[in-house]
């Protein structure tokens, strides 16, 4: 029985040391360093060193995919980067440090985190002239590949490849939890950590966590002080320069994401999303402790610390702990007094958003929360939860003093004020004085008689 030993590699490249056990590979890998490109395409003209990245650079112009995944189905031109892919599916990290023994699916990885270790900054260096100039482009700022659809230029022709499914709204990728597609697998990817809640990169200055690195770079801006961009109008600052165009569009009034269903336009592409579900009535987002689901990830988020009984945010003046921050915001208003929510009807001012919102369907006579039992509409949900009592004969609201039960806790709160020797309500014509004012009211009444 014949065994295969392995050859000694006896032929070395006087230029970078590489050795190599037949004197064929080594004069191959001579045209590394000589540039020497005897492989021409007869499409396009372009040179190769070797062979095999010619065979691969045709399938460029065929948009032949050979190469299949067996586990997702996605179709790879070169077989090392199908070997490459299948590692993430098998978790499989073959090389490893030996410095700390943490270990990467892609050599070119496990080469970039050495360099953490010896805190060297290497001239970079490359196997390919074509690989050196893309690399350069970093430096020189060059991007001569452009979308024919919307000017917007890449320095790397894949990456333009990838920006062109936005126009195409080709999206390849599924989610196989909610179905939902993306144009690119790092955005699925990052996408099915909304399902799993997995958070890995965190920040170190203060523990908050993030399901993508780039949304961490991001928040670290807002540690270091600096808001380099300035909007021109009010003089606030941003981190970002994104974020300063998004508030530009409090000025301008402009709304460039409309709704498909009900042509209701937003200032933001993330409020149109939320909006949406409300058509389709899907929350992909349940709660594990109650099974109670969310449209959006965010009120998950909040639904959960019902549960953990959490309160993080304290108000400052009176102790007041709050689930939200939202909330301890809209709280700190009742002590500064500040209300920044104009009617631009009647002038009316409003310390919360939402009271401006139903405030408004006082002027447009619009009621859209409709009780199902008899059928009358409010302008407030408020008003239609209180109504709804009516129709139980429920008096939830009880007395501690007397016993005496409501259907509402404005009342039990109006009632209590009997109890008390607390009378603010004076009379300015005999000076009597009451504990609410609808008693002052009543008895204003006699003096008119």
């Amino acid at each position: 029985m014949f065994t295969h030993t392995k050859k000694e590699k006896r032929h070395v490249c006087e230029l970078c040391g590489k050795k190599f056990s037949d004197l064929g590979p080594l004069k191959t890998h001579m045209r590394v360093h000589t540039n020497e490109k005897p492989y021409e395409c007869d499409i396009c003209h372009k040179s190769f060193a070797f062979k095999n990245i010619l065979k691969c650079h045709l399938f460029s112009h065929t948009n032949e995919k050979p190469y299949l995944c067996d586990v997702c189905g996605r179709a790879f031109s070169r077989k090392d980067v199908l070997i490459t892919h299948l590692r993430i599916h098998t978790k499989e990290k073959p090389y490893s440090c030996e410095i700390c023994s943490k270990e990467f699916s892609v050599k070119f990885n496990l080469k970039q985190h050495l360099n953490t270790h010896t805190k060297e900054k290497h001239h970079k260096s490359f196997n390919h002239n074509s690989h050196l100039r893309m690399h350069n482009r970093i430096h020189t700022k060059e991007k001569p590949y452009v979308c024919n659809i919307c000017g917007k230029v890449f320095a790397r022709g894949n990456h333009l490849k990838k920006h062109e499914s936005i126009h195409t709204k080709e999206r390849p990728y599924i989610c196989d939890v909610c179905g939902k597609g993306f144009s690119q697998a790092s955005n699925l990817k990052s996408h099915l950590m909304t399902h799993t809640n997995e958070k890995p990169y965190v920040c170190k200055e203060c523990d908050k966590r993030f399901s993508r690195a780039n949304y961490l770079k991001e928040h670290l801006k807002t540690h270091s002080g600096n808001k380099p961009f300035n909007c021109e109008v009010c003089g606030k600052a941003f981190t970002r320069k994104d974020s300063l165009m998004t508030h530009l569009r409090l000025h301008t009034k402009e709304k460039p994401f409309e709704c498909e269903i009900c042509s209701r336009a937003f200032s933001e592409k993330h409020n149109l999303k939320r909006h949406v579900y409300t058509h389709t009535k899907e929350k992909p987002y349940k709660c594990e402790l109650c099974d109670k689901r969310f449209s959006h990830s965010s009120s998950l988020r909040a639904h959960l610390l019902i549960h953990t009984k959490e309160k993080p945010y304290v108000c400052e003046v009176c102790d007041k702990a709050f689930a939200h921050k939202g909330s301890l915001r809209s709280h700190i208003r009742t002590h500064t007094k500040e209300r920044p929510y104009v009617c631009d009807i009647c002038n009316k001012t409003f310390s919360h958003v939402n009271h401006l919102k139903s405030h408004k369907w006082t002027h447009t006579k619009e009621k859209p929360y409709i009780c199902k039992i008899c059928g009358r509409g409010f302008s407030q949900t408020s008003n239609l939860k209180s109504h709804l009592v009516t129709h139980t004969d429920e008096k939830p609201h009880v007395c501690n003093e007397c016993g005496k039960k409501f259907s509402h806790a404005k009342h039990l709160k109006s009632h209590l004020a009997t109890h008390s020797d607390i009378k603010p309500f004076g009379c300015d014509v005999c000076g009597k004085k009451f504990p609410l004012k609808p008693s002052l009211k009543r008895h204003l009444k006699r003096h008119e008689r």
